[in-house]
């Protein structure tokens, strides 16, 4: 009897959960759909600027504008240089360790 009433219950919150989803999905499709014509911020506080994007924070100089410049440049070295770079920064690593240990 108790494995009913827990298949039952599950069953129950299983619909609600797939309710729930479905009515989300239909609120969200119907929210991207609307046409912002009046600005939120009323009439003259934005007149033209609501319509351009604003970039992210990181892509602005320390005055406000644009960076329009490549913000990381990486450069292509064999495997045989990173392993010997790899190897140098591991055994001068490993040198500082032996120092602390004694």
């Amino acid at each position: 009897m108790l494995h009913f009433l827990y298949i039952v219950a599950f069953t129950i919150l299983a619909f609600l959960a797939i309710g729930n989803l479905i009515r989300n999905l239909i609120s969200l499709g119907s929210e991207s759909q609307k046409s912002f014509s009046s600005p939120p911020y009323g009439e003259g506080s934005r007149p033209q600027s609501q319509n351009r994007p604003v970039p992210h924070p990181e892509l602005l100089d320390d005055e406000g504008n644009v960076i329009n410049e490549p913000l990381l440049v990486m450069r292509s070295i064999s495997i045989r240089d990173a392993r010997e770079q790899l190897d140098a920064l591991y055994d001068a690593s490993a040198g500082q360790n032996d120092d602390a240990q004694e």
